[in-house]
């Protein structure tokens, strides 16, 4: 894999001038067929956005970076079994979620409780309805560093990934209702977070 990586790194340098010769689909068809550089392209088209995602399930850089070369293993690996029912993006990121999980459940490190979260409920109203636009950047970041991993997960699909409800629900493996409440309840810590900032300085 770190001839990939080195071939991702080319392909990285050419992008600028040289637009993509191929869509997501047909890179992880001749990923299937064992084509190394399609790999390179497709880990460097999306390498930044799946990165981002792991920072959010660990503050571990190192290890972010580790996940997402497991991530790139397992895309080399499972890419035959891709069948087009989802975008390429939701896929890798359903991969490198899974690759994560299984890294921190196999170093003992703390995961949210699911459960728990999906019987949340909520009455929340749809995403366009928050307004983080009239946020400072650094008041939201600060906030958005205090949610649990399972919040700051879903606030980033949403909201940086900005994946739909059920890109959103096949990537984490429940229902649409459940990632509506899980959002919700991602929002509204945000808010309470901020107000609580406020008081404080007040």
């Amino acid at each position: 894999m770190e001839q990939i990586c080195v071939a991702a790194e080319e392909t990285e340098r050419m992008s600028g001038t040289t637009p993509p010769t191929r869509d997501d689909r047909s890179l992880v068809a001749s990923i299937a067929a064992g084509d190394r550089e399609a790999l390179a392209e497709l880990y460097a088209r999306y390498q930044q956005l799946l990165y981002s995602y792991l920072l959010q399930l660990t503050p571990d850089h190192g290890l972010a970076e580790e996940m997402l070369q497991d991530t790139l293993v397992a895309a080399w690996k499972s890419a035959h079994s891709f069948e087009g029912r989802s975008t390429v993006l939701t896929w890798l990121i359903g991969i490198a979620r899974r690759q994560a999980h299984n890294t921190l459940r196999q170093r003992k490190l703390p995961l949210a409780d699911e459960a728990e979260l999906a019987c949340m409920a909520s009455s929340e109203p749809e995403p366009e309805a928050f307004a983080l636009n009239n946020l400072a950047r650094n008041e939201l970041l600060a906030a958005f560093r205090l949610l649990p991993a399972l919040h700051r997960e879903v606030l980033t699909l949403a909201l940086v990934q900005e994946l739909s409800y059920e890109e959103m629900a096949t990537i984490l493996g429940v229902p649409t209702g459940t990632v509506k409440s899980r959002l919700s309840n991602a929002k509204r810590m945000v808010r309470a977070l901020l107000v609580a900032k406020e008081e404080a300085e007040s």
